[in-house]
């Protein structure tokens, strides 16, 4: 197959992308646009594989004595919001914008990061095996999502995780920790003395989650957070109730596991609170600052920076770097957008970051 130019690959992305934007693809959705995917594989003769709507492929010269690098980012989408004044299903290019939903988080990054995968994938005598996931579900943490895919996979030794940075290298990652917390109290009528009140119980935890300071800060991502989101307690004026329950918010920096956080917390609220959290899985991701692929990114200008914001990173198990166009505040909003030029842009530096780093010629 003739090798196609950057140029070309970049207008093919730019097509697939509009064809993503028009094709619903919510969480576990994704049938229709899993076999958009499979057809540009299918157009470039690169043999695939799909397991629900996940859909892989590896580079042609692949060597299972080589170490593997991972591409992926994800094709499904949450849900338009109420205030979209456009069809978040139509591609409508204005003013250097594409919009429709995806289009920034993360189809953007998707079709970039498969333009760059096909510009490598005949590539001989690599140092390193290529492969490209695009995944399903990382909208909703989904149980058939990237992390059902990795059994299938050989041992990854990096990764980049195609996400909107504006091209910038985000080297750590926030974890997440979801907390149900239960403050309870002595239950009876709203007449009658009581000095043991659920609710008012509930005031000394939620100021706890709002002063309390971790030891730990990270050197790229700061201090931990911990928010308390939600609140609920009582059913009837005139009933004092057991129990008030907290939603807390807890992002993790890359100075504790998940399971560390939840037992400094239990601890530090024995007595006052019973806490559990929803899940232990979504850790905090990181990449050394000297490995080859992040000196790569800064040898072409791009700058590191730590990343508030989740993504498939917290279920890989090897070091993973968050890259590509688009802008993270744009993500989720009415009339999502992205700039062509960041397209062009990101098809550029995904292929020159990789070519460094596998010590190619563009």
């Amino acid at each position: 197959m003739a090798i196609k130019t950057i140029q070309t690959l970049t207008q093919e992305a730019i097509a697939l992308l509009k064809q993503l934007i028009a094709t619903p693809s919510f969480s576990s959705e994704e049938e229709k646009t899993a076999l958009l995917i499979e057809a540009w594989f299918t157009a470039n003769n690169i043999p695939f594989k799909r397991e629900n709507n996940n859909i892989w492929a590896f580079n042609k010269n692949y060597n299972e004595a080589l170490p593997t690098l991972l591409l992926n980012s994800h094709h499904d989408t949450v849900k338009p919001n109420q205030g979209y004044t456009l069809n978040p299903f139509e591609p409508l290019v204005k003013d250097g914008k594409l919009f429709g939903l995806g289009s920034n988080d993360a189809g953007g990054c998707l079709v970039s990061l498969i333009a760059a995968f096909t510009h490598f994938y005949e590539a001989e005598n690599l140092p390193y095996n290529i492969v490209i996931v695009a995944s399903a579900e990382e909208e909703s943490s989904g149980p058939n999502g990237l992390n059902s895919v990795l059994k299938h996979l050989p041992n990854l030794d990096c990764a980049i995780v195609g996400e909107p940075t504006e091209m910038q290298l985000a080297i750590a990652e926030k974890g997440l920790l979801v907390l149900d917390v239960v403050v309870e109290g002595t239950p009876g009528h709203a007449a009658h003395p009581n000095d043991n009140v659920s609710i008012y119980n509930a005031l000394n935890v939620i100021e706890w989650f709002r002063d309390y300071i971790f030891e730990k800060t990270s050197e790229v991502l700061g201090p931990m957070k911990m928010t308390v989101t939600g609140i609920s307690a009582g059913k009837q004026h005139n009933v004092v109730p057991a129990e008030c329950q907290l939603m807390v918010d807890v992002r993790v920096n890359d100075c504790y596991t998940n399971a560390e956080v939840l037992e400094i917390i239990q601890k530090e609220l024995a007595g006052k609170a019973l806490v559990k959290a929803r899940s232990l899985h979504l850790n905090s991701s990181s990449i050394d600052k000297n490995h080859p692929i992040v000196l790569a990114g800064i040898e072409l200008g791009r700058a590191t920076y730590g990343s508030p914001t989740l993504s498939d990173q917290s279920v890989l198990y090897c070091q993973s770097l968050k890259l590509g166009p688009g802008s993270s505040p744009r993500s989720h909003t009415a009339d999502e957008f992205i700039y062509i030029n960041e397209i062009e842009e990101g098809i550029r530096l995904y292929i020159a970051i990789l070519s460094k780093f596998l010590n190619q010629n563009i």
